[in-house]
């Protein structure tokens, strides 16, 4: 008899919310085996789900940069794995490699969605390193705010003010810190409670920290940026992002990574202060960090230098559970119950791998 293992399908389109227990559906089914694999094919063991602000998007059907995930299907999102089987050169049985496998314990990956880096970085360079760093700081969240500072933000002037909202979060704090790197004259970073503002400072030795829940929060902005803002991130949207525009620089670059505060939202709020971008030459960008696929490499290169020097500093919040959990652990990043990279635990990597 074939072991079962645990998957979890979208059930249904959420108008708003998730909502745990309704929008998605825990499913037992059959583990697929070795015998399964077909050539450039891998069989992979799921040990942690990357949970991000993305995958509340990819449950819509409005246009976008990827089709969205399919009702009964197994919701999408990038996952730490061990391989159990493999008809790949790409990886060896028993290596740590990313994919967008999914909310599944287990799955069979085509090679080509499978990520190799930790077998390719020097034994020193793994020592030192965490597995889950291959979805934080060395994975999406860190390419992300690799390239929408180097494509849009870039190049940084010593003058250059820089404001990041949601610079708690995955790709937020490795934003700031980064601006830090590229000689920025200050960064500002806003976030959603005292401890993460302190967390801020005095962790990650930015600037100013500013609590946006603060009653006095856009006086606060304001007196922050006294020569205006140069460069801003926005992974939120909505008011800040407004305020934001009201205090732009002559020739700002404002980054559009993303709009968390908009995401579950029945009525998306646009800027009201749209005529900024025309008065103070804004140039103001989207991105998606897929675009930039070709020059990873070089990416990663300069991530790993940075980690392993200390010059780039990352906090996780690894939720546990299992994918039994997985919808509710959704829903705390919105809530903004995380602090850096936002992690389900699926299976302890130090367990014994599955056999099937």
């Amino acid at each position: 008899m074939s072991r079962e293992i645990t998957t979890v399908v979208l059930a249904e389109r959420p108008k708003t919310v998730v909502v745990p227990g309704e929008t998605f559906r825990v499913e037992k089914v059959a583990a697929p085996t070795e015998a399964d694999l077909k050539d450039g094919q891998l069989l992979l063991e799921t040990l942690y789900v990357s949970l991000d602000p993305a995958m509340r998007g990819w449950l819509s059907t409005e246009r976008s940069y990827i089709p969205p995930v399919a009702i009964g299907a197994i919701m999408r999102a990038g996952a730490i794995c061990r391989v159990l089987a493999t008809r790949s050169a790409k990886a060896a049985v028993g290596d740590i490699v990313t994919s967008f496998s999914g909310w599944t314990e287990v799955a069979v990956a085509e090679e080509a969605t499978v990520n190799n880096l930790f077998a390719a970085l020097p034994a020193e360079a793994r020592s030192q390193l965490s597995m889950t760093d291959l979805m934080g700081t060395l994975g999406m969240t860190g390419l992300t705010a690799y390239f929408g500072l180097d494509k849009i933000a870039g190049p940084f002037k010593p003058t250059d003010t820089v404001v990041v909202s949601g610079a708690a979060g995955a790709t937020g704090s490795i934003v700031a810190q980064i601006a830090k790197l590229k000689g920025a004259k200050r960064v500002i970073g806003i976030a959603g409670s005292e401890e993460k503002v302190r967390w801020l400072e005095d962790d990650l030795k930015l600037d100013v920290g500013l609590n946006y829940k603060d009653p006095d929060f856009a006086k606060k902005l304001r007196d922050a940026v006294p020569d205006f803002i140069d460069v801003y991130w926005d992974n939120v949207g909505g008011e800040i992002l407004d305020l934001a525009l009201s205090l732009a620089a002559p020739h700002s670059r404002y980054v559009m990574c993303g709009g968390i505060s908009q995401y579950n939202s029945g009525n998306v709020q646009g800027p009201k202060n749209i005529l900024k971008v025309v008065t103070q030459r804004i140039k103001l960008q989207g991105f998606i960090v897929m675009d930039y696929a070709t020059e990873y490499e070089r990416a990663l290169k300069d991530l790993a230098q940075w980690l392993l020097e200390g010059k780039l500093k990352r906090s996780e919040t690894i939720l546990t559970g299992g994918l039994e959990v997985a919808d509710r652990a959704l829903l705390d990043l919105f809530e903004g119950k995380n602090k850096g990279k936002l992690l389900l635990e699926v299976k302890n990597p130090k367990d014994e791998a599955a056999r099937l």
